[in-house]
């Protein structure tokens, strides 16, 4: 098979309109066939559904740890965003391209995939190992049932490196993420009577205000960590649901909150206290009403953050390639903090940037993406010359 440019990848990987919420087997499809041809053997980590999967691929020894190359396949939905070019579809204006995916994350993909002739003709002392992951978008799903696997391997990789859009800066650091729901049962009485009902909204906006008393709280100095931006844990509330009309006093309502943790801070704590004052103030007043009225939370999903240390083997390795040590860290969340959690020390740098991602007319500069090639040319190198010194 003749060698594929960044540029020519991205155009095929963009093609695959792999929405969270829809399968992404063509595209892994695709990735798959590619490395055959290249003599690269994968293998996949379905869904229980069976319409989406994980791809995982070695490259080089596998008796030896080796370095992982990480990044998903879904992006975010264009619904309802103004685009002024076909999103699934690359269109090219002054240098950038545009496209749905191209910044987060298909850009660095996309240049993994062209790397790959470049790889396999290198007979790597250290193996490149590549993981392409499904859902990360909806809470950073997919990739769990991959790394379940890859850390039973008798040589697990030394290393991650997650190609989220850092503008090829090194980073080391991103907060964690704890998503919830709060569902309030009332009880339903025509409005006129409004006193003799429990109004669910009225109860879930105490409880919404009180999210917003807690994350006050978390802006004092003690919380705080510098090195992000906020430097501090932030919760906010984002979606709420309830209300049948307006002359019935509303029987149930729920609303979904976050908390992005700074490193070192317990997110469970935030719903733990939102709990304990739903169980002490709320309930018995309600109660009183109705016996069988109630406040209950729900987790949704959750990951963690990521602070890797700079003097570590993964920083060193992270700063000769992106050509910097200075490190940094972003507020968005990666799957950073769960291939750690598996004892694989992880860092993030990638082309494009994330001012861009989950936009209309999204774009990813070819300036960047070149970087990038630069980037894994640099680790082809480095891996050829004995990694493990």
């Amino acid at each position: 098979m003749s060698e594929l440019s960044s540029r020519a990848v991205l155009e095929r990987l963009v093609s695959f309109a792999t929405v969270s919420r829809d399968p992404n087997l063509e595209l892994i499809a695709f990735v798959q066939q590619y490395l055959a041809d290249h003599g690269v053997e994968s293998e996949l980590f379905h869904n229980d559904e069976r319409t989406k999967a994980n791809l995982y691929a070695t490259i080089g020894p596998r008796d030896k740890g080796g370095i992982v190359l990480s990044g998903h396949t879904d992006v975010v939905p264009t619904d309802g965003q103004a685009w002024s070019v076909d999103p699934f579809r690359v269109t090219e204006k002054n240098g950038r391209l545009h496209g749905r995916g191209t910044a987060d994350m298909k850009g660095y993909l996309a240049a993994v995939l062209a790397a790959v002739p470049m790889l396999v003709a290198r007979k790597l002392d250290m193996p490149v190992h590549l993981a392409f992951s499904y859902d990360e978008e909806v809470g950073c799903l997919g990739v769990r049932s991959m790394l379940a696997d890859i850390q039973e391997r008798a040589h697990k990789p030394r290393v991650c490196l997650i190609g989220e859009p850092t503008g090829m800066k090194p980073v080391l650091g991103h907060k964690g993420k704890l998503a919830m729901r709060c569902h309030v049962k009332g009880a339903a009485c025509h409005s006129a009577y409004a006193p003799y009902g429990v109004n669910a909204i009225q109860y879930a906006a105490r409880l919404i205000n009180r999210l917003e008393a807690i994350g006050d709280e978390l802006t004092q100095s003690q919380y705080c960590d510098e090195r992000f931006d906020p430097p501090f844990s932030t919760v906010q509330t984002g979606v709420i649901k309830g209300g049948r009309a307006l002359n019935i006093v509303p029987a149930e309502c729920a609303f979904d909150f976050e908390v992005r943790s700074v490193p070192g801070f317990d997110a469970n704590t935030v719903a733990e206290r939102l709990q304990a004052y739903a169980q002490t103030e709320l309930l018995p007043k309600m109660r009183k009403v109705q016996a069988d009225t109630d406040i209950r939370l729900e987790p949704l999903n959750a990951y963690p953050g990521l602070a890797t240390s700079p003097d570590s083997d993964a920083a060193r390795l992270l700063a000769h390639l992106s050509g910097s040590d200075d490190f940094g860290t972003v507020a968005f969340g990666t799957e950073g903090g769960l291939f750690t959690n598996a004892g694989i020390p992880t860092v993030v740098c990638g082309p494009g940037s994330m001012d861009q991602g989950h936009k209309p007319d999204e774009f990813i500069t070819v300036e960047q993406l070149q970087q990038c090639d630069a980037m894994l040319a640099r680790l082809a190198q480095h891996l050829s010359e004995g990694a493990s010194r």
